[in-house]
This record gives structure tokens, sequence and C-alpha cells, in this order.
């Protein structure tokens, strides 16, 4: 049902309008109900005067009407059951408001027939007060507000920072493996993309590429793979506050306290001060082994909310989980977290 809206006025805790960029009379509303966000075009009224007109009942029955389908003033009448002649008076006062708006014409038996419809969704009057500004619209209004702090060194003005490292698919590094997991970059760059805007860099590089581009410095960077198949992983291992078992990656991950985790489906996701640069940060997301990386994807995208939500913006942070196959389709659907520092 079409109605009449203020802008600005909240509604409940979970549902409320706000207005996200300005155009010459009008503005687009951004309807958060749930963590579900629609938009939708507003037109606003800067003069009062132009409202009065959608109080006359036939005014706002024509203008519902065209919000359908355009329509000629004949087919209007027709529908209403109303005077032909009353229309063509609430048109010319609708399309002069804007209310309306000319969307082609016709001739017809040697008149010109003109098709309208209504110019906006939505309209509503605006008190020139209440602004508020927002660095992003994901960072104010997303259901995400653990991530976007985890996240918050690599996305700046609303667009990712960082560079994703994925192992080389071919062999390489100092056990001539070939990694299976880079893939898993893919799932993760669909959860960023709801965080940011996609950057105009290419942000993705091979771990091989990396190390001889020597961009382990960088100021953010996200490492995906264990150390045995990403070099990259395996150059900030030691640095880690739950790291790889150093003898032998592939055999699990070690806590402090000798603690190990070495189930195939046991992965890591970890954060810390890039050791090579003062102002940079590392994020390692790697499993035992391919199945392990693909439960820590699945923790930090899937279950974000939960998993991070002990994340005080700590220098060292790192938990263990593993992931479990709950319905026997062969897929991970389902991840615990088993240990965190």
């Amino acid at each position: 049902m079409s109605r009449l809206v203020n802008l600005l006025l909240p509604v409940n805790n979970n549902i409320y309008w706000s207005v996200i960029y300005n155009t010459l009379h009008n503005k687009t509303l951004v309807y958060n109900e749930n963590g579900k966000i629609y938009a939708k075009k507003i037109g606003v009224f800067e003069n009062v005067e132009y409202m009065r007109i959608l109080s006359n009942r036939l005014a706002w029955r024509i203008t519902e009407l065209l919000s359908y389908k355009p329509m000629y003033p004949a087919q209007i009448a027709k529908e209403l059951k109303v005077y032909e002649q009353s229309v063509y008076y609430y048109i010319r006062t609708l399309l002069s408001s804007g209310v309306i708006e000319e969307v082609g014409s016709n001739i017809i038996r040697g008149g010109t027939a003109r098709l309208y419809k209504t110019s906006n969704p939505s309209f509503g009057v605006e008190m020139n007060w209440g602004e508020k500004h927002i660095d992003s619209l994901g960072q104010a209004q997303s259901k995400y507000r653990y991530a976007n702090n985890f996240f918050r060194e690599y996305i700046v003005n609303n667009s990712f920072q960082g560079l994703i490292i994925v192992g080389a698919p071919g062999p390489h590094g100092p056990y001539k493996s070939s990694a299976r997991d880079g893939h898993y970059a893919v799932h993760l760059a669909f959860f960023l993309g709801m965080l940011s805007d996609i950057p105009p860099e290419f942000i993705v590089k091979l771990d091989s590429d990396a190390k001889a581009e020597k961009v382990l410095n960088h100021n953010t960077l996200i490492s995906i793979g264990g150390p045995g198949t990403n070099i990259v992983t395996a150059e900030f291992n030691r640095y880690l506050p739950i790291k790889f078992n150093q003898a032998n990656f592939w055999s699990g991950l070690v806590e402090g306290s000798g603690k190990f985790y070495n189930s195939d489906n046991h992965g890591l996701i970890a954060k810390i001060k890039n050791p090579y640069n003062d102002n940079g940060t590392i994020i390692v997301i790697a499993g035992v082994r391919s199945i392990g990386t693909k439960s820590a994807v699945i923790a930090l995208t899937n279950y974000s909310e939960e998993i991070l939500k002990d994340y005080q913006n700590q220098e060292e942070w790192a938990l263990v989980v593993q992931g479990f196959d709950m319905n026997s389709d062969g897929k991970i659907d389902h991840v615990d977290i088993v240990s965190k520092v």
C-alpha cells in the first residue's frame, strides 16, 4: 500500500529509513530489516505546497494507479470511473508538482494521447536537520559489526585495501608442494564484498609472486592456506600465537602450552602485527589440510559474528576451529571453535 513517509524518523530498533545520496529533488531511502538492506527512490518536496495535491483523494488514487503501470488519461478515467475532464485537471497539477511524469505519447483519432506514470515509488517531506555522516553504508547498517571491526585496517573509505595471498597451484617452495585451497579465496572475497567496495587494483597474488615481489611488508595481508603449501604463511608462522608445528607443518597446530590439534579438518584464524612493518597487519586463514583451510574460511564468513565476538583489537589473536559434515553430503556445513588465544 502506498504511503507518505517522513525522512530520518526511526520506526523501531530493527527497521528504519535513511538517506544515502541526494539529487535535485530525489533521494534514496535505505530500508534495513533484520540485516537485509533494500533501497528505493523517494521524491522529497522542498516546498510543502506541492504536497497538498496528494491530500486530495482522487489525485492520490491517480498517483497510486500510475505507480503500477503507465496509463493514458482516458484509461485512468475508465479505471477509476470518473469524468475524463477531472482526470486531466489533476494530471496537470500532479505534473507541475513532479509527482507524475510523461513517459510517451501516441496519435489517437487525430489527437495526441499522452502516457503518464508516477515519478517515484515514495514521497516525503524533509526537515532541514538531523543528517548524520557515515563512512560507509555497510559499516553503519550491516549486521556484520564484529567482522567490520576485525577487518577495520583493511577497509579504507569503504574500499578494500589489502592483498590476499594464496598458494601457487604448481610445485613450489622447499617442499615442492602444490596448493589445493587457493579457490577458497573466492568465498572470502564474496564476504568482503558485503563489507566494502571492490578496489581498483587487483588484490590477489600467488605466494611465490608475493615473495618474489617483496610485498611481505605490505600494510595489510591476508594469507590463505597452510605453511606447507603457502610460503607466505610459512614466513609468518613462527610469529603466530597458535602456530603450525615447525618440524612438520602437516602434523598439526600447536598452542604455547604444547596442546596439539592434528585433525585434517582443524583450521586456524589468526591476526597479528606484521613483524616486518610496525603499521602492518597480517591475517592467516589456514588448515592442517585443505579441508581445514575450508573450515577456517567458512568459520570466518558464515559464522563471523560468533567467531569474532571476543576479538577486542588485540595485537595477537588466534583461534582454532573444526569443521564438520553434519548432513553427510561430503561437505563442511558446520564449524565449532575448539580453542582461542
